[in-house]
């Protein structure tokens, strides 16, 4: 995230902070999951064997599309809120284990067996990631009621983690706006609104139905090789846009190509992240975030077969994943 994108989140703060006082009765309340009262994945319950199956029946055999991103150093991440960087480092090179020889085989052996390894580390919410129900709450608990004093333990949270959400297989829909708008990219800022949505859909000749995974291009992923110009105050959905998605269109599962999802600073001087809580919290539906949907867009390939699971890091908040859009008949 950069310093501007920081700022204006701060800002936002404040506002939130100044407002609180006034505004404690018109706040809202996280969902109860009418999936019962141990639901911990929300709107993937949407995602059935007969649904499954329908959509893996339309495939065409073509080759899947690859959404997800590279990582690397000097990725985009959110290190200005204070989050780790992505990080790769060497365990094991072919000259250190000749020198060391930390399995014991013996010089001879590793000069004729070369051995390299590495580690990671990163933040969760890293490169092309699923957010889990978890990841933001209101006043004090997250979606069906799961509160971080009752069940956020240290080595995680004890129900909705990561891990609880299922492989996903269902009907994907890109929703083009640099297409539908004519630019390359969406302008530094710009909040979705829900008549761009309904115009893009239009123009693809595409119609969203329940269940469906719904992917927004902004064209951001442009420039995702330089991490500056890609987190610099990106565009994002506005409320109207996610309510349109959710409680119109009937959406499961929503993304974008962005780093963040929402558009800042908030529309909401009592939250600084309403999209972000109203998906999440009030209405179950994941998020993923930083898809790679430019080769879809090139082909113009706006439905599509998504396939694809999150890491199962137990109690996390989110997974790195990599999705597939396969082709339809």
């Amino acid at each position: 995230m950069s310093r501007l994108s920081s700022a204006l989140i701060g800002a936002a703060l404040s506002a939130v902070l100044c407002t609180v006082a006034s505004a404690q009765s018109d706040r809202p309340e996280v969902g109860v999951s009418p999936w019962g009262a141990d639901d911990e994945i929300g709107r993937l319950n949407l995602m059935t064997p007969a649904s499954q199956a329908a959509i893996l029946a339309r495939i065409s055999g073509a080759a899947p599309y690859d959404l997800s991103v590279e990582y690397f150093i000097g990725m985009p991440s959110w290190q200005a809120a204070g989050d780790p960087h992505y990080r790769i480092w060497m365990t094991h090179t072919p000259h250190g284990t000749g020198v060391d020889d930390p399995l014991g085989v013996g010089h001879a052996m590793n000069d004729h067996v070369s051995y390299t390894g590495a580690a990671v580390s990163m933040y969760t919410h890293t490169g092309t990631h699923i957010d889990a129900l978890v990841h933001f709450g209101l006043n004090g608990a997250v979606w069906n009621g799961f509160t971080a004093e009752e069940h956020l333990g240290d080595r995680g949270w004890r129900v909705g983690g990561a891990e609880a959400l299922p492989s996903i297989v269902a009907r994907g829909v890109l929703i083009d706006l640099p297409a539908f708008l004519g630019v390359d990219q969406l302008a530094d800022g710009h909040r979705i609104s829900r008549a761009e949505l309904v115009g893009a859909l239009a123009a693809q000749q595409v119609s969203l139905a329940e269940g469906d995974v719904v992917l927004i291009r902004t064209g951001r992923m442009r420039v995702y090789d330089d991490a500056q110009a890609y987190m610099q105050n990106p565009p994002g959905l506005g409320m109207e846009a996610a309510r349109f998605l959710i409680e119109e269109a009937g959406a499961m599962v929503v993304g974008a190509d962005n780093l963040s999802f929402e558009a800042f600073p908030s529309e909401d001087p009592a939250n600084y992240v309403p999209v972000h809580t109203y998906l999440l919290a009030e209405q179950g539906a994941p998020i993923i975030e930083l898809v790679f949907l430019e080769a879809l867009a090139r082909d113009q390939v706006y439905e599509f077969a998504f396939i694809g699971g999150g890491l199962r890091l137990r109690g996390a908040d989110a997974a790195p994943m990599r999705p597939l859009a396969f082709p339809l008949r």
